[in-house]
C-alpha cells in the first residue's frame, strides 16, 4: 500500500471512531436528559373514593405523566386489598400522580380533585362506604400543604358545596402499590366505580 492509501485508510478509521464517539455521547446525553426530565417530575397523592375511577380521571389530565393506585395513611406494612377493605389498617385507596409542573400545576390538580368527587361526605363516595374511601390529600411538601389548605378554605367560604368540605390534608406517608389487577383498571376492563 502506498503512502496515500495509508493516509486515506487512517483518515477513514479516524472518522469511524469519531462517529462512534459522537453516537455514544448522544446516547449518554439522551439518557442524562431522561433522568433530568424524570427528576423534574413531581408527585401528588389523592384519596377520593374508589381508586379505579380516580386513577382514570387523573390519567387523562394533560401534564400527568403516570398514575398508580395504592394504599396510604395506614398503620401496617404492605397491606393487601382485603386488609384495607377490612377497615383495620386505616389505609386509604390512593392514587399517586406523577406530573410535570411545567405543564400542569398542583393547583390545577386540586381543581380536578375537588370537582370529581363529593368532598363533603365522610368515609363515603356514592355507594362506596368505608374509611378506605375517605377524601384526603397527602401533601409531599409545605407548598402543596399550603395550596391545599388555601383552596379548601376558598371553596368553603364560597359555599361551593351545600355542606362543609371534610377532606383531610395530611403529610404523605408510605405509599404501597396496590395489586396488579387494580392498576389501570379502566384501560383493562372499560369500567370504573361510580
Amino acid at each position: 500500500m502506498n503512502k496515500i492509501g495509508v493516509l486515506v485508510l487512517a483518515a477513514l478509521v479516524s472518522l469511524i471512531f469519531a462517529s462512534a464517539s459522537k453516537a455514544k455521547d448522544a446516547q449518554i446525553n439522551s439518557a442524562a436528559s431522561s433522568v433530568a426530565q424524570s427528576n423534574a417530575l413531581k408527585q401528588a397523592y389523592f384519596g377520593a373514593g374508589c381508586f379505579w375511577k380516580v386513577q382514570y380521571i387523573f390519567s387523562n389530565v394533560p401534564g400527568v405523566v403516570k398514575t398508580k393506585v395504592g394504599y396510604s395513611g395506614g398503620n401496617i406494612v404492605n397491606p393487601t386489598y382485603e386488609q384495607v377493605c377490612g377497615h383495620g389498617t386505616k389505609h386509604v385507596e390512593t392514587v399517586q400522580v406523577d406530573y410535570d409542573p411545567k405543564k400542569v400545576s398542583f393547583k390545577q390538580l386540586l381543581e380536578v380533585f375537588w370537582s370529581k368527587h363529593d368532598p363533603t361526605t365522610l368515609n363515603r363516595q356514592g355507594p362506596d362506604v368505608g374509611d378506605q374511601y375517605r377524601s384526603v390529600i397527602f401533601y409531599t411538601d409545605e407548598k402543596q400543604k399550603e395550596e391545599a389548605i388555601q383552596y379548601k378554605d376558598e371553596l368553603n367560604k364560597a359555599h361551593k358545596f351545600s355542606r362543609p368540605i371534610v377532606t383531610a390534608i395530611e403529610p404523605a406517608s408510605k405509599f404501597y402499590d396496590a395489586e396488579d389487577y387494580h392498576q389501570d383498571y379502566f384501560k383493562k376492563h372499560g369500567q370504573v366505580c361510580h
